[in-house]
């Protein structure tokens, strides 16, 4: 758990749209009020706190003339166009009336591929969050187009605990927890109270449930949860409207499913994060299987003889995929060299004989860390 000393502890809270909208697809008075009255009794013992909300385009589409939730593209951003102010205007009213400030941070999968601009991003919601504002996040939906997309708000929420080192992640839901199996279907579907490692067993028992008002079900809510974990982020998954339920999640004794690996387990710093989870990788290495055995045992260092291979055209301090020799992506990484370099050295050490000098990969993320397949 990352906590300073000097520091309040740092909550980032998901809710998705089902939990914030009537069945009719627009707003719930009565569930954002419900919501926003939990998050205060948080605001109002001291903790910070930051949302990652989704409801814009759920809050509009109706006022945009459309009867179901849109499927294309424009009518998607045109009815969050809409929808994210009135969502806006909703949380600011609610947290007004009770003495606190909101704002809005909009983003896109490139401003968190970009490291400068995701420092930017972190510095911001820094500043927001010790001035005690509720910074409420969301996807620019308006102007996103869809390789450009996080894929959902679960997503998003784990991506920004890391961004502002939270202490926890709550992800809200409309159900209970995670199960053993899909409650829906099976009446004795037993639910998992801890979830120390995400398995393959837990990802077949998390299915594609899910609301059809959302776009997120329980497998992206998994895909989350393994971003928290590598991260070090705590979280839980709970559901939405259950009376003192943020304040009981926090304590740990709310009801529902707790995510946490053991204390002593690696985690991802915050630059390997970016690495990881927002980098975007302009290249890719092909190594030998001596250097996959180093890589694997977590050790950083790369011979230019350990290279099979130099894919890609990339500047130096870029990050870059790395495979093993029968085509496995075993790591990422930040190279010290631009492609034209490394093959240059590459050429350099076939005319002279191979003797390895080092690349130097810098923070060096071995996918066995994160507990995840490649290219999440």
């Amino acid at each position: 758990m990352t906590e300073a000393n000097n520091r309040k502890k740092r909550i980032v809270i998901k809710i998705g749209s089902s939990s914030l909208t009537s069945l009719h697809g627009e707003i719930s008075r009565r569930k954002l009020e419900r919501f926003t009255d939990e998050v205060v009794k948080l605001k109002d013992e001291g903790y910070e706190v930051l949302l990652v909300s989704s409801g814009a385009v759920a809050a509009g589409y109706r006022k945009l003339g459309c009867l179901k939730r849109p499927e294309t593209l424009p009518e998607k951003q045109a009815a969050a166009s809409i929808g994210q102010g009135l969502l806006m205007e909703a949380y600011s009213e609610r947290f007004l009336s009770h003495g606190y400030v909101a704002s809005q941070i909009l983003i896109t999968r490139s401003d968190f591929r970009d490291e400068s601009r995701y420092e930017n991003a972190r510095n911001t919601a820094n500043v927001l969050l010790e001035r005690g504002i509720v910074p409420i996040v969301n996807e620019n939906d308006t102007i996103t187009v869809d390789r450009l997309k996080f894929g959902d708000n679960d997503t998003l929420s784990a991506k920004v605990a890391g961004l502002v080192d939270a202490d926890q992640l709550i992800i809200l839901s409309d159900i209970e927890g995670l199960y053993d199996d899909d409650p829906r279907k099976n009446k004795d579907a037993k639910l998992l109270e801890m979830v120390p490692e995400i398995t393959p067993e837990i990802e077949a028992a998390a299915g594609d449930t899910g609301s059809s008002v959302g776009t997120g079900g329980m497998k992206s809510k998994i895909d989350a949860f393994k971003i928290a974990m590598a991260s070090g982020i705590p979280a839980f998954l709970g559901r939405a409207g259950v009376s003192n339920l943020l304040v009981d999640a926090v304590e740990n004794k709310a009801a529902g499913t707790y995510f946490e690996r053991p204390r002593d387990a690696f985690n991802l710093d915050h630059k390997k994060q970016w690495i990881a989870f927002n980098s975007g990788p302009e290249g890719e290495i092909m190594v030998d299987s001596d250097a996959k055995a180093a890589i694997l045992e977590r050790k950083s260092g790369l011979l230019t003889s350990q290279i099979q291979a130099v894919q890609g055209k990339f500047k130096k301090g870029a990050v870059v995929r790395i495979f093993s020799p029968d085509a496995e992506e075993i790591a990422l990484g930040a190279v010290k060299y631009s492609s034209e370099e490394l093959k240059n050295l590459l050429k350099i050490e076939d005319d002279e004989g191979k003797n390895g000098q080092a690349v130097s990969i810098e923070n060096l993320v071995c996918h066995l860390d994160l507990a995840m397949p490649a290219g999440l």
